[in-house]
């Protein structure tokens, strides 16, 4: 009995720190239209900023804290909505997703480059004031907590259903325009509930610090568990919300205290909010199709088959001069960079012509590698059941949330990461607990290629091939159909299409291709494990895509290498590597909004290179006619000339006039089109 009273107490104690954070996600998105992906990190960063100045600056505690909740975090929330999140709750719920992905990424790296790792710890509050409650000693710090998620949850429930200003939050996201006829500000609204959402991330990570620690990821991905709750609520009802977070937090504290601790059940207590969540999304209502405008995307310019082939052979040419001038472990680079490439490849598939966000897609890599192994089977095969191992795995991941799409698809995907990664990678029938499985090189016509060279020179064959193949598609008519999708559902569901079935085929084709990445992969390293593949991963994956592009094929490769050279950089330069981890997220932040990233900004300067210096170069070289031609011109003008009329057909025309005054007159200069216009006789 004492021990299910301590669990019970923990499984409130977190339960309440998960309502206070998942409170501030309900108040920003249910006012702005805008899911905070980052609003774990802000937290995050909060904490570490309360620990320099409670420890490092020597600030009396509630100085520390009294700056950091009401004025460090409020300030970096109304930065973010100002200069951030303005105006993306009316875009694309995709293009929200990656800006706050972004958003998450930049904020690990600035506290990683800020406060370097080292080991930091903040006492809890009021030390030594221990109470006990029928024999359970209950900590003064957690008994705050709880009463401080009471205290959020009844004056955001007051502050949204009492007052003008909460009046004016709700109309700002259901008709801002109406709202400024009333005299109302949109825009500073939004900048104060971003404010105070910011405030109660902050508030939750420095109370969730003294039991997880200064650490980056363990404060950043403990908001998944705020996510489950915030989706309880439907991201609009906080009495549902806090409920939620209560419920998660004692049904993590009994897993934790009651499961065994071998075998399969032993990993189901580290998935436990996953699993809530994944719960949650799968018994969503079905979304609704929004209609009254088109939030399309201005996709890049696609290039002509022939040209496609033209770039295709150059980069064949280009990895097998490299593959030959590199050594080993360069090889392994090269090959890497072609890996990223092709997962990249099938973002390009899912999100730049689907318009879906999947934060979970070097898991289907990792599927592919871990099929790949399991079927032994190293030749075309082999790789091919491995992809679509993949695909169904991919096809039913979004067959449970077939009727929801956007952000409720995205976050799915995320839950479906952390799953694969605590219960399926780390077990002993996979990779094993940080284990390795080997992999054989693949076998081509029975021949195997021991050769790194030949073998990332296959790997380029192969990411050429899977390009010609999206190009071709996005040409097709089934392409047209995924834009149209992607742009208005809402128009295309009144023309008999039904995007689910769409939705489900899509993101099983774009889990094959990263499949088949990951089986290659798997033949290139000879032996992977479960930190290859790690979800968390996937999102500076998904970033650099948007980055360089991903909706183009060209932007896949350029965000592969990009992604290979990322470590490289990292280790060569370990005193900035926390600075470009978050130049990489701040970058993704500003190209967000464009999802044809850098390499869009390419092939602009290549047209504008070629209007200013390839119009001159054309006009230089001399177009000889061919032979007769010049004759055939002269006779066929000295004919017109000898038919000629005067007056109006000397210039290519003629008039016809009638009885009655009026005149036709072609519009057309061409004798062969004339399009007669009738002109009336004036009075």
């Amino acid at each position: 009995m004492s021990s299910f009273l301590a669990f019970t107490l923990f499984g409130l104690f977190s339960g309440a720190a998960y309502a206070i954070a998942a409170s501030g996600l309900v108040l920003t998105y249910s006012t702005t239209r805008v899911f905070n992906i980052a609003h774990g990190a802000l937290g995050m960063v909060m904490s570490f900023v309360f620990w320099d100045f409670s420890v490092r600056q020597g600030m009396p505690l509630w100085l520390a804290l009294f700056l950091v909740l009401f004025v460090v975090a409020p300030g970096v929330g109304w930065f973010i909505q100002r200069f951030v999140t303005r105006g993306l709750g009316e875009g694309p719920v995709s293009v929200s997703l990656v800006v706050t992905v972004g958003l998450l990424v930049g904020c690990i790296g600035m506290a990683t480059q800020i406060w370097p790792p080292e080991p930091r710890s903040i006492q809890p509050f009021f030390p030594g004031s221990d109470v006990e409650v029928l024999g359970i000693f209950v900590t003064a710090h957690q008994i705050l907590t709880i009463a401080l998620s009471g205290v959020v949850a009844v004056g955001l429930y007051v502050l949204l259903n009492r007052t003008r200003i909460g009046t004016a939050m709700r109309a700002s996201v259901d008709n801002p325009e109406l709202l400024k006829l009333f005299g109302g500000k949109p825009e500073q609204v939004a900048a104060l509930s971003w404010a105070i959402g910011t405030s109660l991330a902050a508030l939750a990570g420095v109370l969730l610090v003294s039991t997880v620690g200064l650490d980056y990821y363990a404060l950043t991905l403990l908001v998944i568990n705020a996510y489950a709750a915030a989706m309880l609520g439907r991201l609009k009802s906080l009495p549902l919300t806090f409920l939620g977070a209560m419920s998660l937090g004692l049904m993590t504290s009994y897993a934790s205290g009651y499961l065994p601790t071998e075998g399969l059940l032993n990993s189901v207590r580290n998935v436990v909010p996953a699993l809530f969540l994944f719960a949650v999304i799968v018994a969503m209502p079905q979304a609704q199709l929004r209609i009254g405008q088109v939030k399309g995307i201005v996709s890049a310019p696609q290039p002509s088959l022939f040209r496609a082939l033209g770039w295709a052979g150059a980069l064949l040419l280009g990895v097998a001069f490299l593959a030959t001038a590199f050594g080993e472990s360069k090889l392994l680079l090269l090959g890497t960079a072609a890996t990223y490439a092709m997962v990249m490849l099938s973002l390009v598939l899912l999100t730049g012509y689907g318009g879906h966000v999947s934060l979970a897609q070097l898991t289907f890599a990792g599927v592919g590698a871990l099929a790949y192994i399991k079927i032994d089977q190293p030749n075309l095969l082999g790789l091919v059941l491995a992809s679509l191992v993949a695909a169904g795995v991919g096809a039913l991941v979004a067959l449970p949330v077939i009727r929801l799409t956007g952000l409720y698809l995205a976050l799915s995907t995320l839950a479906f990461g952390v799953i694969m990664e605590k219960m399926v990678f780390q077990a002993e029938f996979a990779f094993g607990f940080n284990g390795t499985l080997g992999a054989e090189r693949l076998s081509v016509l029975g021949v195997r290629i021991e050769s790194s060279a030949a073998y990332v020179w296959v790997m380029a064959l192969f990411f050429v091939l899977m390009g010609l193949c999206l190009l071709w598609l996005r040409r097709g008519t089934l392409g047209r159909m995924l834009i149209a999708l992607r742009d208005s559902p809402a128009a295309c569901g009144t023309l008999g299409l039904d995007a689910r079935w769409f939705r489900v085929g899509l993101f099983g084709l774009s889990a094959g291709m990263a499949g088949l990445a990951g089986a290659l992969y798997a033949g290139l390293r000879g032996s992977v494990g479960a930190a290859e593949f790690q979800y968390f991963n996937s999102l500076p994956l998904l970033l650099l895509a948007v980055v360089f592009g991903v909706t183009s094929v060209t932007g896949a490769a350029l965000g592969g290498v990009g992604l290979m050279l990322l470590p490289v950089f990292q280790s060569s330069n370990p005193s900035v590597a926390g600075l470009i981890f978050a130049l990489i997220g701040f970058g993704a932040v500003a190209l967000g909004r464009d999802p044809n990233g850098l390499a869009n900004q390419l092939f602009k300067l290549g047209r504008l290179l070629d209007r200013r210096f390839g119009t001159q170069l054309r006009a230089r070289i001399p177009v000889l006619p061919a032979p007769g031609e010049a004759q055939r011109r002269m006779h066929a003008e000295a004919e017109a000339n000898a038919d000629a009329e005067p007056s109006l057909s000397s210039v290519g025309l003629h008039a016809d006039h009638h009885s009655d005054g009026s005149v036709d007159l072609p519009l057309a200069t061409d004798p062969r089109q004339e399009v007669p216009a009738h002109a009336a006789p004036r009075g």
